[in-house]
């Protein structure tokens, strides 16, 4: 995969997805975001595939005072990500066996095409539902 699409990518997320994130109480930058609830972090990672023009959003949540890894580290609230996170849901799933939505960016060729693959992320995550994340991962 060239740079520059995935600069592109990466700038299309940037102008279409993150100010969503933002409205919807997400702290972060790419490709790691958390929102502090009651109960709760929700978090959201951005796995690009290194061979090729497409990436995975993986949906993952943490106890308010972070996680402990097996190995013992504590990761703080301020640092979880979805990577610290075991059981983890990838986003477009329909359970938790599945590999999830590869949003493709490989035949994107000008910055509206770019978007379109931003947008399309911004129409699957239903995190105006503080509950979505937690409820995906009980299923």
């Amino acid at each position: 995969m060239a740079s520059d699409e995935r600069e592109m990518m990466n700038n299309a997320l940037k102008k279409v997805v993150i100010p969503f994130l933002r409205q919807q109480g997400f702290k972060g930058s790419l490709p790691h975001f958390r929102r502090k609830n009651k109960d709760n972090i929700d978090l959201i990672t951005f796995q690009f595939n290194r061979w090729d023009g497409s990436f995975v959003v993986e949906l993952a949540t943490s106890s308010v005072e972070g996680v402990t890894t097996y190995w013992g580290e504590l990761v703080p609230p301020n640092k979880v990500t979805a990577h610290d996170i075991n059981e983890r849901f990838r986003l477009g799933d329909k359970s938790k066996d599945e590999d999830g939505i590869w949003f493709s960016f490989e035949n994107a060729k000008s910055e509206e095409d770019f978007e379109e693959v931003a947008s399309y992320v911004v129409d699957l995550l239903k995190i105006t539902d503080r509950l979505w994340i937690m409820n995906l991962l009980i299923e």
